[in-house]
């Protein structure tokens, strides 16, 4: 390998490591406001991959790519309690499909 591939891959850990550091400081009220952000997009890229009318495949989905996202939601936060926060972001979601015709552009898009 040479050098600046090493020296870049260096830096990513070091700033990744320092990313979840950063995370894992927060208390759970923080955790959990950050995750329910990240939910709105998870839960445009369901509606993008799925399509309206699949809804317990779309939270499966969302589950799927939150429990890769955050391996450790599991022991933060109960399936019941995801379900809750997933809801909220599709009710986001439909708001802004309704009112933001890129975003209504993006998810119906190939």
């Amino acid at each position: 390998m040479n050098v600046e591939v090493i020296i870049g891959i260096a830096i990513l850990l070091v700033v990744a490591g320092v990313a979840i550091y950063q995370f894992i400081k927060l208390d759970k009220q923080q955790k959990i406001a950050n995750i329910k952000e990240w939910l709105k997009y998870a839960v445009v890229e369901a509606e993008k991959a799925l399509g309206s009318g699949t809804g317990q495949l779309k939270l499966r989905y969302v589950y799927d790519l939150a429990v890769s996202q955050f391996p450790w939601i599991v022991s933060l936060i109960n399936f019941e309690q995801f379900s809750f926060f997933v809801d909220e972001a599709l009710e986001w979601m439909k708001q802004q499909l309704e009112s933001n015709k890129n975003i209504d552009s993006y998810v119906k898009s190939e």
